[in-house]
């Protein structure tokens, strides 16, 4: 209980901690060791994905001021859920409710890619026409809003403790940075992490401009899902320094680097089925 009332009174600086110290860590990796050459100046990305970031952070905070924590302090308080009908082991409930919010996140990953409407607004995230730490933070405010209310009925319906929802939040944003890296890891040991944990060469396909590959991968922390289901691809065809990185219709500057362009996204072009929807891919998709 006491760590409880702990987390529940320093969550935001906790997870800022985290951010910020993840973000500073993989911002010298990228330095050190650059997995692909940037084709966007870096100060103007990440000027405007840090800004989409801070912007969201405001949003969130001023239409959810309870937050994820707040809502799972509510729902233990009240004894709904599943894990608080059921006389669950404390650490197995943190274990469960971390690996079933984890699954959840990977269903609603597909589900962007495959409803046209809800896949607007996902294209700003893989419009970027570069891949690294800033990437893994930048998407919709309206993105953002919808995937907090999923996470709140997601706790409304499991009853996780506090603490697996803090520590969910700080993995999926770690890891979110951790996978989006331009860094460069040797062949042996990404081989051997992603039987754990998506990793920036295994989540990198999913970036690409072809379908078929922008259609794979959708796990952001666990990699069992897309192996589960049948969603895992191993390499890109043209190899990580090959493949192209962002969406074929949209590659101008302003429009996917530049904040009001990026904001305006999902209100451009017309309303189409995705790759995902098709039983056939099509070679250089606009959508």
């Amino acid at each position: 209980m006491e760590l409880t009332e702990w987390l529940m009174a320093n969550e935001r600086p906790v997870r800022l901690g985290f951010f910020f110290g993840i973000l500073a860590v993989m911002a010298v990796w990228e330095v050190a060791a650059p997995r692909r050459a940037l084709t966007v100046s870096k100060a103007v990305r990440w000027a405007n994905n840090l800004g989409i970031v801070v912007f969201n952070s405001f949003l969130v905070r001023l239409i959810f001021p309870a937050a994820a924590v707040g809502v799972a302090a509510f729902v233990a308080e009240h004894g709904w859920g599943l894990l608080n009908y059921f006389d669950v082991p404390f650490w197995l409930a943190v274990v469960l409710s971390v690996v079933a919010m984890d699954f959840i996140i990977y269903l609603q990953h597909v589900l962007v890619h495959a409803v046209p409407l809800l896949w607007r607004l996902h294209r700003m995230h893989h419009a970027d026409p570069d891949y690294d730490v800033t990437t893994g933070a930048r998407f919709h405010p309206i993105e953002i809003i919808l995937s907090m209310l999923i996470k709140f009925a997601t706790i409304v319906v499991l009853g996780p403790p506090v603490v697996a929802v803090v520590l969910f939040e700080i993995i999926l944003n770690a890891t979110a940075m951790f996978n989006h890296g331009n860094v460069r890891l040797p062949l042996g040991l990404d081989r051997v992490l992603r039987l754990f944990l998506v990793t920036p060469d295994m989540h990198r396909v999913h970036h690409s401009t072809e379908d078929d590959e922008a259609n794979c991968n959708f796990g952001f922390s666990l990699p069992w899902w897309d192996r589960l289901f049948g969603t895992y691809r191993a390499q890109p065809r043209a190899g990580h320094e090959g493949m192209e990185i962002g969406i074929h219709k949209y590659r101008t500057e302003k429009e996917v680097s530049w904040l009001p362009g990026m904001l305006w996204l999902p209100f451009r072009g017309k309303v189409s089925e995705y790759a995902i929807n098709r039983r056939a891919w099509r070679q250089g998709s606009d959508e």
